[in-house]
């Protein structure tokens, strides 16, 4: 599966600075908290491993933890902090729009239906429900309905 990556994470995709969604969405999915700090113990080809890695089978998801557990313990000396796996995480369901990311939209005068939600990919939806909580810095949350084409 090629790296998607999204316009409104152009200004740090080509240096890699940030971990990108579709990073955040396979830390997500295999149970890996991992902080901007520990992304940046790694070097840039590491990174990139991170990114072209595949994520999606359980088998996969294994080797994807193992690979940041193994990385994070040898260049910090600490283990990574994990997360629980959702069983069904919220992106994947294509029926219902989650209150954060319907509420935020509604903050700025834009209604997303059940049935714009369900034309989303799963990293899209994954994206929207990661820029609309309120403990993240939102500031691509409207940049990224404009990319959807939810505006």
């Amino acid at each position: 599966m090629a790296a998607e990556f999204f316009q409104f994470e152009s200004d740090f995709v080509d240096s890699l600075r940030c971990i990108p969604m579709q990073v955040r969405c396979k830390l997500d999915t295999c149970g890996i908290k991992l902080k901007l700090s520990d992304w940046n113990h790694m070097t840039q080809v590491e990174r990139q491993q991170l990114v072209e890695l595949p994520c999606t089978t359980e088998s996969d998801i294994q080797a994807y933890r193992k690979y940041i557990q193994d990385l994070i313990l040898q260049r910090t000396g600490m283990p990574v902090a994990e997360l629980p796996v959702e069983s069904h995480p919220a992106w994947m369901d294509t029926t219902t729009v989650p209150t954060s990311v319907y509420e935020k939209a509604q903050k700025m005068g834009v209604t997303i239906t059940t049935e714009h939600w369900s034309t989303l990919t799963d990293l899209q939806r994954f994206a929207l429900i990661k820029l609309s909580r309120s403990h993240h810095e939102n500031k691509n949350f409207l940049p990224a309905l404009k990319e959807f084409n939810l505006l």
